[in-house]
């Protein structure tokens, strides 16, 4: 008897704790959350960083590859990120509108970057001038 009354307070309690982690976070499972502090949140500013870096390295290396022009790269300089969402995934997707300059001009940029803490990862999925 106090056996099956411990498998179902231990079935109850691992049911009321999944619900806690499901619904604790305040959003869906595997859903996008806004980033609130954008301005100041230095992970998403250097993830935003290492974007326009990943995109300008892989621009470079697609020019030398296919021999494009006089030779000459445009290289976009970071100033800031904009926007930012979270989703959990096999890691953390960051969803990031860059803003950034090419030959002087300021330009928008949406971004994908997903990290792999317990890797120490991060992979540029994305990277393209912003549509909106």
């Amino acid at each position: 008897m106090a056996k099956t009354k411990l498998v179902i307070f231990s079935l109850l309690f691992a049911i009321a704790m999944t619900f806690t982690a499901v619904e604790g976070y305040g959003g869906m499972v595997g859903g996008r959350r806004k980033v609130t502090n954008v301005k100041t949140n230095e992970e998403v500013q250097e993830l935003g960083r290492f974007a326009v870096e990943e995109y300008n390295r892989n621009h470079r290396i697609r020019q030398r590859r296919f021999a494009s022009g006089d030779g000459r790269s445009v290289k976009l300089v970071f100033s800031r990120v904009i926007e930012a969402e979270t989703q959990v995934v096999s890691g953390i997707k960051y969803y990031l509108k860059i803003e950034a300059t090419e030959n002087k001009l300021s330009k928008t940029f949406e971004s994908v970057v997903v990290v792999k803490p317990w890797l120490h990862s991060k992979e540029l999925l994305h990277f393209s001038p912003s549509t909106l």
